[in-house]
């Protein structure tokens, strides 16, 4: 199966010069927990609640902070053509539960979270992904 099979195809952007508060609301809103950020219609980058709570407010920035100063400029993606098994691996190898999917022009086209492919295939590695994502680090301590 592919992931465009399994992936959430309606997609909320943000942009670079959005707000903190404009993004929290609406991935309160929307009930996410990551955006995509775009600039010109390319993905620039991503844009967590762990961002906000982290690199944001951990870091003394208000809400009306710009996403592009502390959003996540490093993007990893998967293609909509690409097997789901193969992906819900790589999640699993790259730490993350949520990946944009992309078409091979490399235009959004949707997101792909580890709950979706469990919901397309329950047996399919997605547990065995998620243990790897949320396996502890080194550098974990509690407060």
């Amino acid at each position: 199966m592919r992931i465009s099979d399994a992936m959430t195809p309606e997609v909320q952007l943000c942009t670079p010069d959005s707000t903190l508060r404009d993004v929290a609301e609406a991935m309160g809103t929307l009930g996410v927990g990551m955006l995509p950020v775009a600039d010109n219609e390319r993905l620039v980058g991503m844009i967590t609640d762990r961002d906000i709570a982290v690199r944001g407010i951990g870091m003394g920035r208000g809400p009306d902070s710009r996403v592009g100063d502390i959003m996540t400029a490093e993007v990893k993606y998967c293609f909509e053509d690409q097997e789901i098994e193969d992906i819900a691996q790589n999640m699993g190898a790259i730490q993350v539960r949520r990946l944009p999917v992309l078409d091979r022009d490399k235009r959004l086209v949707g997101i792909i979270a580890l709950g979706d492919i469990a919901q397309i295939q329950p047996n399919d590695g997605t547990g065995a992904a998620l243990s790897l994502i949320s396996r502890p680090t080194t550098q974990h301590a509690q407060l």
